[in-house]
């Protein structure tokens, strides 16, 4: 099963929350109609505004904890250079190829580049 990280804002450099799922439409669109009470729903991120693929959901939760620990600057630099404007990507999930491709040097990943 693959895996997905993504990052969810309310406006452009506004609030960023950041998860993973194996289901990016079906996670979305509980975001964008508040099914579950949290951090989305109160601060109304409901823009997907930026997201990875991986090969399987073991290694986009190590990604995930990582970019949970990035610095808010180097979040949006992320978001930027896959999505410039910021705008909504949720219409687009499957025209966008923007798959994981880590350092050749990093340990356990050479079966992945």
């Amino acid at each position: 099963m693959s895996g997905l990280v993504y990052m969810m804002s309310d406006k452009p450099r506004g609030v960023i929350y950041t998860s993973v799922t194996s289901d990016l439409h079906g996670r979305v669109s509980e975001h964008r109609d508040a099914v579950q009470e949290g951090f989305t729903q109160r601060y109304k991120a409901k823009n997907l505004v930026w997201f990875e693929r991986h090969p399987n959901i073991v290694l986009a939760i190590q990604r995930e904890k990582s970019l949970k620990r990035y610095l808010r600057e180097w979040k949006i630099r992320l978001i930027e250079g896959l999505n410039p404007t910021r705008v909504d990507l949720y219409e687009r999930i499957n025209d966008i190829e923007n798959m994981y491709r880590p350092h050749p040097n990093m340990d356990g990943w050479s079966n992945y580049n």
